[in-house]
């Protein structure tokens, strides 16, 4: 479903991703662990489209994805769940899931709100459709956030750390909400710290130092 190939980014002439290619199948969830600056969050960016990147491809479905104008076209095929949540603060859960629908497939309200209120079951939280996200608790925000990013039907879902501000009861209903949708058969790459969370949740562990692809044995988490 999610495919990597020789992908590479530079700043300032400074390489951050020096060839990274994997694979993550439908139905499958990827880790990518390392230490701060290993160039995890710059891969991440550039799976969704939120950085360039110099040369290699991403593969979502068999479309490869060389180039910006090709990630335009992959809009919505690719959920991005932030570490921060990204929530609307001035609309209720149920207007942050049904504002993609709406404008980006355009979907009517009725239809939007069917589709936000069967991912609210999803994730626990039918009963806050007319909160605010400052009445909820973070894990709370967490489950909207993933809500509102599986609202365009997404094949491919990335959560950049989302265990980070968590307490552990919150952390075991996202990885219950996680595997929801795993089992559904969403591809999903997680960026994480947290390596306990990483090694019961993944199918397959991608370990990044200083821009590489290294094996477990050659990486110092600690």
């Amino acid at each position: 479903m999610l495919k990597v190939v020789d992908l590479r980014k530079s700043f300032n002439n400074i390489e951050v991703l020096k060839g990274i290619s994997f694979e993550v199948k439908e139905g499958e969830i990827g880790v990518v662990l390392g230490k701060s600056g290993a160039g995890k969050t710059t891969l991440i960016r550039c799976i969704n489209g939120l950085e360039t990147f110099d040369s290699g491809e991403i593969i979502v479905d068999n479309i490869e994805i060389r180039n910006s104008d090709d990630m335009k076209n992959m809009r919505g095929q690719i959920g991005m769940v932030f570490q921060n949540f990204n929530l609307f603060p001035h609309m209720t859960v149920l207007e942050n899931i049904t504002e993609a629908p709406i404008k980006v497939l355009g979907k009517s309200r009725k239809e939007a709100e069917k589709i936000a209120i069967d991912l609210l079951r999803k994730v626990d939280l039918e009963d806050k459709k007319d909160d605010y996200p400052f009445q909820l608790s973070g894990g709370q925000q967490q489950r909207v956030a993933i809500a509102r990013s599986c609202a365009l039907m997404p094949k491919v879902l990335c959560f950049d750390e989302p265990t980070s501000a968590l307490d552990k009861e919150n952390i075991s209903k996202i990885q219950e909400i996680i595997r929801r949708f795993k089992d559904n058969g969403m591809a999903i790459l997680i960026i994480s710290h947290d390596i306990a969370f990483s090694k019961e949740m993944a199918d397959k562990i991608i370990y990044i130092k200083e821009g590489i692809l290294v094996d477990e044995k050659d990486i110092d988490l600690n």
